[in-house]
């Protein structure tokens, strides 16, 4: 760590660690926090840590990571570009398969609700020009609303207090369990339109 901005990001990871404000904590690995470029003009959030990113300990390292950066390349955003992170900081989850397999739950409003001040502490840090929240559970902790996904994405949103501008888009879990390969490249192409707005929005803003 080097910049103010990544010790002041550290500082909130470890202080978030003790966090007890749900009962997320006593099933995850660790806490997740955020990675990245701590001064990125994007921020991107989704919903949670998934298994790969529980046992990691990164945001975005797994099957759904990797959806993400390739539409990241695809939309000419390097990964040194942007700020990943998560709207919940624990993985919530079940056991299946005889034990051997943990699946993702989506978090409670309580839950998203009891982890939202980790959110707002890194968006004072980090201070993007644009947020770009992916799937309901983050729009609806970014955006403090409810929403429809398929109506609202692909334009830009609300203003944030300190100016973030808000888009939203597909998450990439939801690209991977999609019910056909049609609706699965559509919603990828979607997501990739969604992140060159968002490049778009910040080149005008440099």
């Amino acid at each position: 760590m080097s910049s103010t901005k990544d010790k002041k990001i550290k500082a909130i990871e470890v202080a978030a660690e003790r966090c007890r404000n749900c009962d997320l904590y006593r099933h995850a690995t660790q806490v997740v926090f955020g990675s990245g470029n701590t001064s990125a003009k994007i921020m991107i959030v989704g919903e949670q840590p998934g298994n790969a990113e529980d046992l990691a300990g990164v945001p975005f390292v797994g099957p759904a990571g990797g959806v993400l950066k390739h539409c990241l390349e695809e939309a000419g955003i390097r990964e040194d570009e942007v700020y990943l992170t998560n709207a919940v900081k624990h993985f919530k989850h079940h056991i299946s398969g005889g034990g051997k397999r943990r699946l993702h739950d989506r978090p409670n409003a309580a839950e998203v609700k009891a982890c939202h001040p980790w959110l707002e502490k890194e968006l004072a840090v980090v201070r993007p020009k644009i947020i770009v929240a992916l799937g309901l559970t983050a729009a609806r902790s970014v955006l403090g609303r409810t929403l429809v996904i398929s109506k609202e994405r692909g334009e830009i949103l609300d203003e944030l207090e300190g100016g973030a501008r808000v888009i939203i888009s597909w998450h990439p879990s939801a690209i991977l369990r999609s019910i056909s390969r049609e609706q699965s490249a559509k919603m990828r192409q979607e997501l990739v339109k969604d992140l060159k707005l968002a490049k778009k929005k910040t080149d005008y803003s440099r």
